[in-house]
């Protein structure tokens, strides 16, 4: 299976990547099936069904909704988070749904968005959409939201094969090892290794436009979440803080980049909470490589751009790609969903791969960048999914801001080394994967334990 980098950074919308993202393009894929089957205009009903996580935690997560945008024909990375509310609005006030944005069809939510108890075997965030014609069912297929917006379908799931990507890379690596392995063959960094990969899909020009559009985005994120003030939406009543932070620390002095300091502490922390925040609110943001765990790796990257001399767009593409290569290692190797393996697979891989995108900018050899990303990842293992009510705020907003400064401080810790070290990346990765086989499921995205539950009983 071959992975890009722009497999693992996209532009959507929040508050969840398997949640809502997932879903959207679920729908978005279904509708897109039924159209090149040319039975689009014979539909007269449409039912969804939510099975596991994603009925568990759906409403708070927003994946009804998210859903039902899918099949209007939006998708993630173009559709406008502020009409998602008043359309939702306008479709349960007329129990019309314009499937595909042009053909109205009768939508009752009661009736036709079931939220089922019970999970189905390949993964617990499935859901399957069943279309109705005059004569009965014209067409059903059940999809899997694994994480970070990937999306596969009954058939690829029956298959094993997750992705139709096939693609010969030139340094293909599945572990770690062979990473550092292929990087010392051939006298490359981790980013121009990823690099000459990327380059069997798209030019140099566009790999390079391509993830500066992702970083325009994660910096529009952060502007955003530093303007909004007021209440999140979801019921909990909690206040977003970036925009106070901000006013606060306009008035301290530049922190420096290396010498870690508390005020450069409070702008790191301050970047992954305007993220998550906006994330939280249902606004535009980039997956990176799961929303849950979007605030990490742009709170890091703003950190070194903004504070560090002689910077330009260079550097911006080194750490996307240092970061992809550890990403790539986390999907393959273990899982990025919070409903497979708790939330040390999103903010765990979050806070690995910005601490090898910090690393590789900073000028670390391959062998301690795999350091850094093996101290980051090893300090999140563990890491349960409990969001309160559902909703990817608490704990998850002040976890992102937490795990950015983790990163940091894992690569300071690398780079004072050789890159030799005890336990190795490919170790804490199969540690992950077995973490979470091994974590019970309440602790993975339903909500059913953990602060979840302990917040309500106090």
């Amino acid at each position: 299976m071959a992975i890009s980098v722009f497999d693992l950074f996209k532009i959507g919308v929040g508050p969840s990547s398997s949640h809502t993202v997932g879903p959207m393009r679920a729908g978005a894929l279904f509708v897109q099936g039924l159209r090149e089957r040319g039975e689009l205009e014979r539909v007269r009903r449409l039912e969804v069904r939510l099975y596991g996580s994603l009925s568990a935690t759906g409403v708070g997560h927003g994946t009804d909704n998210a859903t039902i945008m899918g099949l209007m024909g939006e998708w993630p990375d173009a559709i406008d988070p502020s009409q998602i509310t008043p359309r939702i609005a306008d479709l349960r006030e007329t129990n019309v749904l314009k499937l595909d944005n042009r053909l109205p069809i009768e939508f009752v939510w009661g009736r036709d968005m079931l939220l089922l108890d019970e999970n189905l075997p390949y993964h617990p965030n499935a859901m399957t959409l069943i279309a109705e014609g005059e004569g009965g069912e014209l067409h059903r297929d059940t999809y899997y939201s694994v994480g970070g917006g990937f999306v596969v379908d009954a058939a690829q799931a029956a298959s094993g094969v997750l992705d139709a990507d096939q693609t010969v890379l030139p340094y293909d690596f599945n572990s770690a090892a062979e990473l550092l392995r292929l990087c010392k063959q051939n006298d490359l960094s981790v980013s121009q290794l990823m690099l000459a990969n990327e380059k069997v899909w798209r030019s140099e020009a566009e790999i390079r436009a391509g993830l500066l559009k992702l970083w325009q985005a994660m910096q529009e994120c952060v502007n955003n979440g530093l303007k909004h003030e007021g209440i999140l939406p979801g019921g909990l009543n909690v206040r977003r803080r970036a925009a106070r932070l901000h006013r606060s620390l306009q008035e301290l002095g530049k922190p420096n980049v290396i010498g870690s300091t508390m005020s450069a502490m409070e702008w790191v922390n301050l970047f992954a909470l305007a993220v998550n925040e906006e994330n939280a609110a249902g606004g535009r943001m980039v997956t990176a490589p799961t929303n849950g765990a979007a605030g990490i790796i742009p709170a890091v990257l703003h950190y070194y751009m903004r504070f560090s001399d002689a910077v330009d767009e260079s550097n911006v593409v080194d750490f996307f790609l240092g970061a992809a290569a550890v990403g790539i290692l986390c999907k393959k190797n273990a899982s990025i969903s919070g409903a497979e393996v708790g939330c040390q697979g999103e903010v765990g891989s979050a806070c690995a791969m910005a601490a090898a995108g910090l690393a590789q900018v900073l000028g670390a050899t391959p062998a301690q960048l795999e350091n850094a990303a093996e101290i980051a990842l090893e300090h999140n293992l563990g890491l349960t999914c409990d969001p309160v009510g559902g909703l990817v705020q608490v704990p998850c907003i002040e976890r992102n801001a937490i795990a950015a400064v983790k990163a940091i401080n894992a690569v300071q810790m690398a780079l004072r080394g050789d890159g030799e070290h005890f336990i190795s990346l490919d170790q804490v990765i199969r540690t992950m994967r077995d973490t979470g086989a091994d974590m019970h499921d309440k602790y993975k995205e339903t909500s059913r334990g953990g602060l979840a539950v302990s917040v309500i009983e106090c």
